[in-house]
């Protein structure tokens, strides 16, 4: 596995990534966006707004992080690598500069809450979804070194 830095030129590979991996993974979530307006986001907000850094193995991508002061904005494993490790190298970049982070996650993406919580995230809240674009229930988790 190797990890790359993702630069304004990988918006693409992280969209397709990003809509693959919650299509397979989480799909309990409505569609609520198209390719291309996943596109946007990733090229004008995502990207710019976040570090974010990419796995690949044999030169595919795997799975992606992206994180800013205090937050962990993104971390999706694509699900043919998931409980791999690559979600773990993933967090560890997003972590290796020790500051507290906070990150939400689906109250239904239970393997996603068992992973940050082996890892020792603290649940600091639950909602009821209405303040998320999905409407679906959350949980914000919180990591402090």
């Amino acid at each position: 596995m190797k990890l790359q830095r993702a630069g304004p030129e990988d918006a693409a590979v992280v969209a397709v990534l990003h809509r693959l991996t919650v299509r397979l993974s989480l799909p309990f979530l409505p569609e609520l966006h198209t390719p291309e307006a996943d596109l946007r986001f990733f090229s004008e907000r995502l990207l710019p707004d976040n570090e974010t850094w990419l796995a690949q193995i044999a030169d595919a991508p795997a799975g992606y992080v992206a994180f800013k002061p205090g937050w962990i904005s993104h971390l999706y494993v694509h699900p043919e690598h998931q409980g791999r490790g690559v979600g773990g190298a993933l967090l560890a970049k997003a972590l290796k500069d020790r500051a507290p982070r906070r990150l939400w996650t689906f109250q239904k993406n239970l393997r996603a809450r068992r992973f940050y919580e082996a890892r020792g995230f603290v649940l600091v809240r639950l909602t009821d979804g209405r303040d998320n674009e999905e409407r679906e229930p959350d949980a914000l988790y919180e990591w402090r070194p």
